[in-house]
């Protein structure tokens, strides 16, 4: 009897999964429900072989052999592989291909049972793929965690249900985790049915913030200043200018060259640059009021790019001011890339971003094309703790209940916190939004830290418990641990997770590889404790040794070195997505503990502020002599400048001899926060006449090629001086430079420690 005919004597019809026997699995072995089970393998030998069927490829017979290499590697068997005409009679079968008649969907997957054989089928090559790794998974009882640990149960039988009916249709047919686990390992991307890269089928050179690909700013803006957008009566090569004609001649004719050169490549971005300072000019405004939004001039001039190409498709952003839906639908071939960046992430967005939830419901009664990019990590601090992973299956199933087809979720791509747990997590739900979640991540830390795993689930339940605990906390993606001191990174919970690691750690200590997964996973605690020391939060969370106050911690020294060589040892090299490295931190930390053992007659001496400071630090000016020290984010002890100068006064409540001043002073230019100009210093007995010690201009000055993230230390040295008050004058930038993506907006800068010897 053919395959189809087998097949079709049984076809089982459903859209969603249906499992005729559900059975336990006991120490990676299932045991049958009943007395009555199928058999695959008996004592290391079978009577069973894999045919490989359908419309044979080169796809369907790897499928093939992957099945046979997992239950050679089980059963210690040899299982034969063969085609449809070779196969033997006499055998029992495990077919493995998909046919025409079978009527499965591009990407369902099936596994039935009929009369001892097993018929494991797809509706293309990737889905057989799939069925054949969901076979492998839930009936012989492998995991897969990471490239390197798996597990593959020993037995010499193995058993199966009697009864199989297993058909599923993914309603996420497109599936990305943004984690270089799997778009560095193909066959691990497979396994866990994500996608091996971040964009597929696009064209390379086009994913994303296209604007100024098609028109830059250094080639056009000095004699087509039209080109851009419109803000406050000034062109500024922000954005393009959607109304006029040139602009969509020199993008049409720029996606046709690159469709020309990508043959193979079916998506192009047409896509906003990542800013939001779109265009105000009378045209594109009058669009944009008519349509509700400014999504509509965007639609619009997508809309008509896409004509030209319908046998294509044009991506395009949903994403900070076009995020709201407009009234004119997108074309059919046209991809909507709706971006949740400004959602808390402390609990589900249906609970915590509505407006979000209102602009997905108002995209799906739109299109059918939605494309979701989520966020799923703290950006400018990768390896922080960010208790999120109770939000990750909400979010999903929203995304899925309406009409998301494609969900991109951006992880860090570098490693951060748990990385290997998160990369699992989230692919699993992608593939099915309804598992259940604690008990996929006990499966994972049982199964990747094995004696550790149950500490580490520990901290992982306990730490999000704690987040739960302040409702009104705003789990930030560009947020940073020192937010958190007060509450869920509180020193106590800091102590008790260090514990969870600690007894971790020791309950692996004889494992080297299972030891070096849980330095890993620890990481993130130890990223917090040397980040609260920098706060000076308690007698070990402080940089100064307490016994001498001009010598380092020596805990937090070491808790430094040991974060440093896990680093290394695990080549995680990014701290955040500015390109701020492992290397840059560490020596930067080095240079902290430098500046915190320094004698400082300012430490907490009153400052007064003759400059108004904005938002961060409580605009506390104390904030400049309290001890504390800020580290890489503008949210952990700066003191903030918007649009202003910083001009301050310190009392060092006497006269005193000095010979050195020293600010610090951060940048994050994707933020707007740049070094200041200059620095200049003076020098009063009375608080009313001020003496001008000198000047430093700022010898790294903006430019496209600045470093993003970094700080840098404005130190003055001098001959001795008897002074009570000294004066600080940093000179703010007051805007944005025109090519910045921030052109004509305030400009920041921020201090922290003034250390005067």
């Amino acid at each position: 009897m053919t395959f189809s005919n087998r097949i079709n004597k049984f076809r089982i019809k459903t859209k969603v999964i249906s499992i005729g026997i559900f059975c336990l699995l006991f120490s990676n072995v299932f045991i049958s429900c009943s007395d009555s089970n199928i058999k695959l393998t008996t004592n290391g030998t079978t009577a069973y072989e894999i045919v490989y069927i359908g419309k044979t490829s080169e796809s369907v017979y790897q499928s093939a052999a992957i099945l046979k290499k997992y239950i050679d590697k089980i059963a210690g068997t040899d299982i034969k592989l063969v085609d449809e005409g070779s196969q033997n009679k006499k055998s029992h079968k495990v077919y493995v291909g998909g046919l025409n008649d079978l009527s499965l969907t591009p990407h369902e997957v099936s596994i039935q049972l009929k009369d001892k054989n097993i018929f494991i089928s797809g509706g293309s090559d990737n889905a057989l793929q799939n069925a054949v790794y969901i076979f492998i998974e839930d009936y012989l009882g492998v995991k897969w965690f990471s490239p390197i640990v798996e597990k593959i149960p020993s037995q010499n039988t193995i058993s199966i249900p009697d009864t199989i009916s297993y058909n599923y249709k993914p309603e996420i047919t497109t599936r990305t985790v943004h984690s270089r686990l799997f778009y560095e390992n193909d066959e691990f991307a497979d396994k866990l049915k994500v996608t091996t890269e971040a964009f597929p089928t696009y064209v390379s050179d086009a994913r994303v913030h296209t604007f100024h690909k098609f028109i830059p700013e250094e080639k056009f803006y000095k004699e087509h200043s039209e080109y851009f957008a419109l803000r406050e009566n000034k062109r500024l090569p922000t954005q393009l200018c959607l109304t006029n004609i040139d602009v969509y001649n020199i993008v049409k004719d720029s996606v046709a060259s690159l469709f020309k050169k990508n043959p193979l490549a079916k998506v192009v971005s047409v896509s906003q640059d990542d800013n939001t300072q779109y265009c105000q000019c009378e045209n594109c405004s009058k669009i944009d009021e008519e349509e509700g939004s400014p999504a509509g001039s965007l639609i619009l001039f997508v809309n008509k790019i896409a004509e030209n190409f319908p046998d294509k498709q044009i991506s395009t952003l949903a994403y900070q001011h076009t995020r709201k839906p407009c009234k004119t639908k997108p074309r059919e071939n046209v991809l909507i890339t709706l971006c949740s960046i400004e959602c808390d992430r402390s609990a589900p967005i249906t609970e915590k971003c509505n407006d979000f939830t209102e602009d997905l419901m108002g995209w799906s009664k739109l299109t059918d094309n939605i494309r979701i990019w989520d966020y799923t990590t703290q950006f400018t601090n990768f390896l922080a703790p960010f208790p999120n992973m109770n939000t990750l299956q909400p979010n999903v199933q929203l995304f899925r209940d309406n009409n998301a087809k494609w969900v991109f979720e951006q992880h860090s791509n570098n490693p951060s916190e748990l990385f290997e747990l998160r990369s699992y997590i989230t692919a699993k739900l992608l593939w099915n939004p309804d598992l259940d979640v604690d008990s996929l991540i006990t499966e994972f830390t049982d199964g990747y830290y094995e004696e550790a795993g149950v500490y580490v689930k520990k901290y992982v339940d306990l730490i999000h418990a704690e987040l739960k605990k302040h409702p009104d906390f705003f789990l930030f993606l560009y947020g940073d641990p020192s937010q958190a001191f007060d509450s869920y990174l509180n020193p106590e919970l800091l102590e008790i997770y260090k514990g969870y690691f600690d007894a971790a750690e020791k309950a692996v200590a004889t494992k080297p590889e299972v030891l070096k997964r849980v330095k890993e996973a620890r990481l993130s605690t130890d990223y917090a404790i040397l980040e609260a020391a920098k706060q000076n939060l308690n007698s070990q969370l402080s940089l100064v040794s307490q016994e001498n106050p001009n010598s380092a911690n020596v805990f937090i020294k070491e808790k430094l070195e040991d974060f440093y060589k896990t680093c290394k040892a695990a080549d995680i090299n990014l701290m955040n997505e500015m390109g701020f490295t492992v290397e840059e931190y560490y020596n930067s930390y080095k240079k902290t503990i430098e500046v915190a053992i320094k004698p400082n007659i300012a430490k907490g001496k009153k400052v007064t502020l003759l400059t108004k400071p904005k938002k961060y630090a409580n605009e506390n000016p104390q904030v400049l002599t309290d001890g504390a020290l800020g580290g890489n984010n503008f949210y952990a002890n700066w003191l903030g400048f918007e649009g202003n100068h910083l001009e301050a006064v310190i009392d060092l409540d006497s006269i005193q001899t000095i010979s050195s001043i020293s600010t610090a002073f951060l940048q994050v230019t994707n933020h707007v926060v740049f070094y200041p100009l200059n620095v200049s210093y003076y020098y009063s007995n009375d608080n009313k006449t001020f003496k001008k010690l000198g000047v430093l201009v700022n010898d790294e000055p903006l430019s496209k090629t600045s470093k993003i993230n970094d700080i840098k230390y404005f130190e003055f040295t001098f001959p001795k001086v008897a002074a009570r008050y000294i004066k600080i004058k940093a000179e703010n930038m007051n805007t944005a430079p025109y090519w910045h993506h921030a052109a004509g907006l305030p400009s920041w800068i921020f201090a922290d420690e003034i250390i005067v010897e």
